[in-house]
């Protein structure tokens, strides 16, 4: 597998905000040293993350990103991502321009038009004030999963269906304005496994920051840290040296510091590139959450 000289994850948010307290990103460079907090004096907004990501692909760094997202919606199951809609799309990037649009006029890259639109929003489980509602095609239950949300099953996780707003577990506010930036990426860093992987340069791939928490030594059921000695045990299972004191342990914070350890150590296993599930048509159309097998 192909080397890289440094990691960053980002943990993301669909918070319908210009600067959204969920978003964090974390840096590590090749070697031991405990990653670290990226905070611009500014704060973070998803444009910003878009502008920074479009800097390190013009400059061609050798870097991997995680981003804790979900880049594709289910499809292998009912072979569409909006049964009976004609205009369904037909792969991962088609959705992404498609949800792009639909939400062109909301601010912050937010995406909440998508429960306007006659068609898409016959799929999702939303908020309309304190009433939730199921649109007619929304699949009873937890909703539709993923390929690679099945296999997460497998693996004693808990995956949410992406066409589920609602709730603190839901993430799917969060994957459709992570489609919004991955669209206005226009493709200036390939995305796995969507893309071919390039000889250099920028890569971004979905990680899943739970995943990363149980690999590391956290317990079934909690994958969350909020005190600092929590945070070097892990690091310390990840091969990391003890963090740098930060300012608020929230679990956004620690979330992207562990997974960015996690995802240096584990980046050179086949295995993690090419699970058993991940076919042309999945590449294609959902993409798969790295790590998963």
């Amino acid at each position: 597998m192909r080397d890289f000289d440094s990691f960053v994850v980002i943990d993301w948010s669909g918070e319908r905000v210009a600067k959204p307290k969920g978003l964090a990103v974390a840096f590590a460079d090749q070697g031991l040293s405990a990653p670290s907090l990226l905070t611009p004096e500014e704060g973070w907004s998803r444009s910003g993350i878009l502008e920074w990501l479009i800097r390190h692909a013009d400059a061609g760094t050798n870097m991997l990103v995680g981003l804790d997202l979900s880049p594709g919606l289910p499809f292998v199951d009912r072979n569409a991502y909006f049964p009976g809609w004609d205009d369904s799309p037909k792969d991962a990037r088609e959705l992404w321009q498609i949800v792009d649009s639909v939400c062109e006029m909301d601010d912050h890259l937010a995406a909440s038009s998508i429960i306007s639109h006659a068609e898409m929003q016959r799929h999702f489980r939303h908020q309309a004030g304190r009433e939730t509602i199921c649109g007619d095609l929304f699949e009873p239950g937890r909703g539709r999963l993923r390929v690679c949300e099945e296999a997460q099953k497998t693996m004693g996780l808990a995956p949410s269906s992406c066409f589920n707003l609602v709730g603190a577990a839901q993430v799917g506010k969060s994957s459709l304005t992570g489609m919004r930036v991955l669209s206005r990426l226009g493709g200036r860093i390939p995305v796995w496994p969507f893309d071919p992987m390039p000889p250099s340069g920028p890569v971004i791939v979905e990680i899943y920051t739970s995943l990363a928490a149980r690999e590391a030594g956290m317990p079934k059921g909690r994958s969350k840290i909020f005190d600092p000695e929590t945070l070097d045990a892990v690091l310390n299972e990840l091969g990391s040296r003890p963090h740098a004191p930060i300012s608020r342990y929230t679990d956004h914070a620690t979330d992207a510091l562990l997974t960015t350890a996690w995802l240096r150590k584990v980046h050179k296993e086949e295995r993690r590139w090419y699970p058993p599930g991940l076919t042309a048509d999945v590449a294609r159309t959902e993409g798969w959450t790295f790590g998963a097998f």
